[in-house]
């Protein structure tokens, strides 16, 4: 029998076999509270807050994990459940660290919410609260264990979607506690900063390293110059803070709004973007043409170069040495940009709006001055310009559109699809293929690399040869394909490897939530930006041409590799 009628609240309902009583509610819109619960995530059961009365059994059940059966008569708002809620929910808050007004995901707290609908406005148990101290070691997180409710969701995006395991459930029973082990510092395990298990909680006990207050001092020093980029998954994603859809491109309210704030110019991240392409495309052919070290594998994802540093160091020779278009951006602002203006690059500072916390710990890399100075100086990521756009008071439905500024401000289609999976490889391919053959792409939707799947390969011919391509997005399928290649089982030449689910659409930065289906959302917006744009590939970028023509000289060349591209080393897994 492939359906299963039952009963809920007295409304007949016939669902699929193996339907959770959970999903058979939401059938016919009835919503149950829950905590542990993530759509993106496997069923655990563990808090208890979704529980149901099933006719015939004599525990409540947990709606979540449980699944239907032929007959099923349940209650999901009797008053034995109206009441098991409330006392699983009070006992949570017991514990938990309450001070919600100072609370950074104040108004957007799953316990909070929860607390509300069940109408909980006194706690009927003793305060047990236990005050940990802040761990503010990681130079992009900060975890606050006194308000972790131990639903495990942190734990599994990082054991098993991730593949890095920097956080356990340590201890047992009332003793039990989630945190890195040995109850280290997130500084002293092999934490990546991808910031997934930010975007999986439902509270405030992991969260971004705050650099708002940062950048609002100099913003208000007049002898600063302050230049400003916005990634391209931020353009797709900002808007659902202020009540547009998912996806919704809002690229000309971000750039008004920044100038209303006060930076003096505001620059597009996609310029480095493509020019990204450009080196790294270049790269892969000398490298194809010259027996360098294949694949070569992206390196744009900073989380995904943490990754590869900690658990393949034998592979590090696979990654290209471009820099992120972020710290492309960077290196540029206080060399070519200070230069052509004629501004002391001693008073320019570069802040970065990025989808991403791990590149909070990227531009501090040591590595990343080659300018003479530090290229980029704070990182915000799209959720701290949101709480930036409350307190400047500026309504940004209501104010108009602006460009980008020069000279970083004319981009192509192919940078704005860096901010999906698949699409560095894509915009890649659209430059490599007209170089190598002189002829032109007709068909530049590279479709077979596109979408949110773990793992896609493509095979494209390019003049004499067939390019294999792989791209991976979530740490656990890159090592799936890192494997492959030291089995001597992945004949590719050139890797994509995003360390977040999705892509930058999915970073650790991005809007809460972003489940799966926002981020089919977003990648459409991304992809809906390429279309409208006049030029979709990347070395087709006149302002790009004019770099190179003006200060770069030639793709790889000697300024170019001093400023643009980098190195990268192994990491101990426990630095202590």
């Amino acid at each position: 029998m492939d359906n299963v009628n039952i009963t809920i609240n007295g409304v007949a309902v016939s669902v699929k076999k193996g339907t959770t009583i959970l999903e058979a509610c939401k059938k016919i819109n009835i919503n149950i509270p829950t905590l542990c619960y993530h759509p993106d995530q496997e069923l655990k059961g563990n808090c208890r807050v979704c529980v149901v009365e099933v006719e015939g059994q004599p525990r409540l059940q947990p709606s979540c994990c449980t699944p239907v059966t032929q007959g099923m008569v349940i209650k999901t708002n009797s008053k034995r459940v109206r009441e098991a809620r409330k006392a699983i929910v009070e006992l949570i808050l017991a514990a938990h660290n309450c001070n919600c007004l100072t609370c950074i995901r104040n108004n957007n707290c799953e316990l909070q919410n929860i607390s509300r609908e069940l109408g909980i406005d006194s706690v009927r148990f003793d305060n047990v609260e236990e005050i940990l101290p802040l761990d503010n070691s990681n130079p992009s997180i900060v975890r606050d264990g006194s308000k972790c409710i131990k639903c495990g969701r942190c734990v599994e995006v990082c054991s098993k979607v991730q593949g890095v395991g920097a956080i356990y459930n340590i201890n047992r029973s009332h003793d039990m506690r989630i945190a890195p082990a040995y109850e280290e510092g997130l500084n002293n395990v092999p934490c990546v900063y991808c910031g997934q298990c930010i975007n999986v909680c439902p509270v405030g006990a992991i969260y971004e390293k705050n650099d708002i207050n940062n950048v609002w001092k100099v913003l208000d020093d007049k002898s600063k110059h302050v230049v400003v980029q916005v990634a391209p998954a931020v353009r797709v994603s900002i808007g659902e803070e202020f009540g547009f859809d998912a996806g919704s491109i809002v690229t000309g309210k971000i750039v008004s709004l920044l100038k209303r704030i006060g930076f003096d110019r505001v620059f597009d991240t996609n310029f480095t973007a493509d020019l990204t392409i450009i080196e790294e495309g270049n790269e892969l052919l000398h490298r194809i043409k010259n027996g360098g070290k294949l694949p070569m594998m992206t390196s744009c994802s900073p989380g995904w170069i943490r990754y590869v540093e900690y658990f393949y160091p034998e592979l590090l020779e696979n990654v290209s040495t471009c820099k992120s278009p972020q710290q492309m951006f960077g290196a540029l602002a206080k060399s070519y940009y200070a230069e052509k203006y004629k501004i002391n690059p001693e008073n320019i500072v570069v802040v970065s709006i990025m989808p991403c916390t791990a590149k909070k710990a990227e531009c501090i890399r040591d590595e990343m001055n080659d300018s003479g100075y530090q290229d980029v100086d704070f990182v915000l990521t799209t959720r701290e310009l949101v709480r930036m756009v409350h307190q400047s008071g500026i309504n940004i439905n209501k104010i108009e559109e602006k460009d980008f500024d020069d000279p970083f401000g004319i981009t192509t289609g192919a940078a704005a699809i860096f901010g999906a999976t698949g699409g560095v490889m894509e915009a890649a391919l659209r430059t490599v293929y007209e170089i190598v053959t002189g002829n032109e792409l007709k068909n530049i939707n590279l479709t077979t690399v596109r979408g949110i799947d773990g793992i896609k390969e493509a095979e494209i011919p390019v003049g004499d040869l067939n390019v294999k391509v792989a791209v991976a997005n979530g740490l656990n399928n890159a090592k799936i394909i890192l494997d492959m290649i030291n089995e001597g089982k992945a004949d590719y030449h050139f890797i994509e490897i995003m360390a977040c689910p999705g892509g930058c659409i999915g970073g650790g930065g991005q809007p809460i939530p972003g489940n799966i289906e926002v981020k089919k959302q977003r990648m459409d917006g991304i992809y809906n930006v390429d279309k409208s744009k006049l030029i979709r590939k990347s070395h087709k970028n006149p302002a790009i041409i004019k770099l190179y023509e003006e200060y770069l000289g030639e793709p790889l060349g000697h300024k170019s590799h001093k400023l643009l591209h980098t190195h990268y080393a192994k990491r101990e897994l426990y630095e202590v």
